[in-house]
């Protein structure tokens, strides 16, 4: 990654080679190498996040410091415009050529489903605003599932140091105000009033960064401002680095500690789910004691051995290095469909991805340094980045517009093209769909997801702060029936069929959903939150006094057992039931190990590996066969007929894909369900 304006590379008359300058620390730059490896191999192998990240943020501050500081204690002007130019053009070009060779890996590699999250990335990548997308998105970075991941989700730490690019300058330039103000009656320093910034920064974003870690993690660990605090350590450390003198024995014991600590962060401590908050300490003030431990004067030093010079020259490479690794090994694993490389298998895509970085170095970034006809003048920096990004940005807006207009095309077509679940139904079971394009389009599966979406008031309100995603849907005119639908994503995607149905018969929806939390009593099985989301659920119902509540009896598994009964789901029903409320429990649907939809983009809707048994899907007898008889008011359903059929679990029916990924039902296929989850539905409750 580019440590900064005054990162190593650009210390010198090329990135590998010629004299470097005077201020130029090779001990630093063998730090940024060693961080850089330790970022690949503990992707690679290890799946695990390393702590070389934060090193890389801090580096970044440390050596932007230090050229400030020169600029504004020389009476140099600091010409931030011009700065911001200069840096973005030698940054800008190596990303530029790594994102259109993930576009080209992309097109060659991974299924059409996920092409416009990669694309939607790619404008992100572009204008550095990747970590907040992926915030957003609240992206688990640590899954080890790297063949899913996106090819441009490392991004999010080039993005924040873009952003800090911008911030920082324009600190250092209000504190040479202040200082020009205070030095003639303070007779301050300007390193004193920076530094105060600094401090101020440091505290606020690490107290800011600490309370999000304990309360929103997978947030935190995108948000800028819980990372600004890295950077501002970096910033006091150059700034505080002439203060400090330690002798030969100090620096020894400084370098190798901090060696030390920096290589075991990430299998020491649990860094994938405690930072950025405190614990990232522990790299960061390791990088800092190397950096303080500075060129030792002794063969014993650790400076002998991160001045190495095929240490320092892999420095040099070290931001295309990150840019590259983890496309190839994104890329390599999708195309093998290994999950996670063996020795071998690594070390060939870190050779790849190592040899990608040096030609990038030597033959894009290298060559843009040092090209002098944009140095002359600011306007032709400007021209030199506004080509680099209309060389990116044309070829995605026209992949972007072709997947729209398939879309709508797909969208287009006849319905009846695409009977879904009623090409199951006992009139069609032995007719085939016609030919037609599968619905919904790729590019459409990912918002193909079943919801409502007004926030519950009035009588349905709620002022428990865990209930605070409740949502309602009202029918115009008389209500005849309220149903509560608790649980569940897999509750969820059956309002698909529901809210039709409710909308038609005048019945009012309530929804208390939360992700991965199956409704029933307090069980060890399941979290903290997940029970205190039940236990407030129950509380909503007997208090407000619904009808019916709706809800998943089963609960379905990758592995065997594939099916079983849902963990406390008796207990969890049996004060509704005394309350005189019916509840609804309908058998859940299959989950597998691989995403359907994609099987079928790789291979065809008819290739076996899309149409699993259905003794590896549901299990027989369904569980719900245990639940008949216990409970007063309880009404089952079984749908699993008109998703599982003729011995397998199809992941097309009737030119529509049954699922959206791995384990949910797609919006479209449960909507061709409604006709047939009504007639159950009214068969297993006695409504009329």
């Amino acid at each position: 990654m580019k440590a900064g304006t005054e990162a190593a590379p650009d210390k010198t008359a090329g990135a590998t080679g010629g004299r470097r300058k005077p201020t130029f620390r090779p001990e630093v730059q063998g730090l940024r190498a060693l961080a850089v490896l330790m970022v690949v191999t503990y992707h690679v192998w290890l799946g695990r996040v390393s702590g070389g990240v934060d090193i890389f943020l801090l580096i970044s501050a440390f050596l932007l410091t230090l050229s400030f500081v020169r600029k504004v204690e020389s009476g140099t002007p600091l010409n931030l415009v011009r700065h911001w130019l200069h840096l973005f053009k030698r940054l800008l070009p190596a990303a530029v050529v790594v994102i259109l060779g993930v576009l080209a890996g992309t097109w060659l590699v991974l299924p059409q489903g996920r092409w416009p999250m990669v694309l939607e990335q790619t404008w992100a990548s572009l204008l550095y605003r990747q970590n907040w997308l992926l915030a957003d998105a609240a992206v688990d970075y640590y899954a080890q599932d790297h063949a899913s991941a996106s090819p441009l989700q490392h991004f999010w730490s080039l993005s924040i140091q873009g952003q800090v690019f911008i911030l920082w300058p324009l600190v250092f330039a209000g504190s040479a105000v202040v200082w020009r103000l205070l030095r003639r009656r303070f007779n301050t320093s300007y390193r004193a009033v920076v530094a105060c910034a600094f401090a101020a920064i440091l505290a606020a974003s690490l107290t800011f960064s600490i309370d999000q870690t304990a309360t929103n993690q997978a947030y935190a660990y995108f948000d800028t401002r819980a990372r600004l605090w890295e950077f501002a350590l970096g910033s006091l450390l150059a700034l505080g680095l002439p203060l400090l003198n330690p002798g030969r024995m100090p620096r020894l014991v400084f370098g190798w500690a901090g060696l030390a600590a920096m290589v075991s962060c990430g299998l020491v401590l649990t860094v994938d789910r405690a930072f950025p908050g405190f614990v990232a300490l522990w790299p960061t003030l390791a990088a800092a004691a190397i950096i303080v431990a500075g060129q030792s004067g002794s063969r014993f030093g650790v400076d002998r051995l991160l001045s190495w010079k095929p240490l320092v020259s892999l420095g040099d490479n070290s931001y295309a290095l990150y840019l590259w690794h983890w496309p190839v090994l994104v890329l390599a694993l999708a195309a093998t469909g290994v999950e996670s490389p063996n020795l071998s298998q690594g070390g060939a895509i870190i050779g790849a991805s190592v040899i990608l970085a040096v030609l990038t170095t030597r033959f894009v970034e290298k060559p843009l340094r040092e090209w002098r006809w944009p140095q002359v003048r600011s306007w032709r920096t400007a021209v030199v980045i506004a080509a680099c990004c209309a060389v990116l940005a044309g070829p995605v807006a026209v992949w972007q517009t072709s997947l729209t207009s398939e879309e709508a095309a797909t969208a287009a077509q006849p319905r009846e093209l695409a009977p879904g679940a009623a090409q199951l139904a006992p009139g069609n079971g032995g007719t085939p769909a016609p030919a037609a394009r599968i619905i919904p389009a790729p590019a459409a599966l990912d918002n193909d997801w079943a919801g409502i979406h007004a926030p519950c008031v009035g009588m349905n309100a709620t002022p428990d702060p865990v209930l605070e995603g409740c949502r309602q849907a009202v029918p115009p005119g008389e209500i005849s029936k309220r149903i509560v639908v608790l649980g569940d994503s897999h509750a969820q995607q059956y309002l698909a069929a529901l809210a039709p149905i409710a909308e038609a018969r005048g019945w009012e929806l309530v929804t208390l959903l939360m992700p991965a939390c199956r409704f029933g009593a307090e069980s060890e099985t399941r979290n903290a939150e997940c029970n205190a989301y039940n236990r407030a659920s129950t509380a909503y119902v007997l208090e407000h006094r619904p009808d019916a509540v709706f809800t998943v009896a089963t609960l379905t598994h990758e592995e065997a057992p594939f099916e079983t009964e849902v963990p406390a789901y008796l207990e969890g029903i049996q004060p509704i039931a005394d309350a005189g409320i019916e509840i609804v429990g309908i058998r859940d649907n299959p989950r597998f190990t691989f995403s359907m939809p994609e099987c079928v983009q790789r291979y065809s809707a008819d290739a076996p590996a899309c149409n699993p048994p259905l003794s590896e899907s549901l299990v027989d007898p369904s569980p719900l066969e245990g639940y008949r008889g216990q409970v007063d008011g309880l009404h089952l359903m079984d749908l699993s007929d008109f998703i599982c059929a003729g011995g397998s679990c199809p992941a097309v029916v009737g030119n529509v894909y049954v699922y959206k990924d791995d384990n949910h039902l797609s919006r479209t296929y449960v909507e061709s369900m409604t006709p047939m989850f009504e007639e159950r539905l009214l068969a297993a409750t006695g409504w009329t």
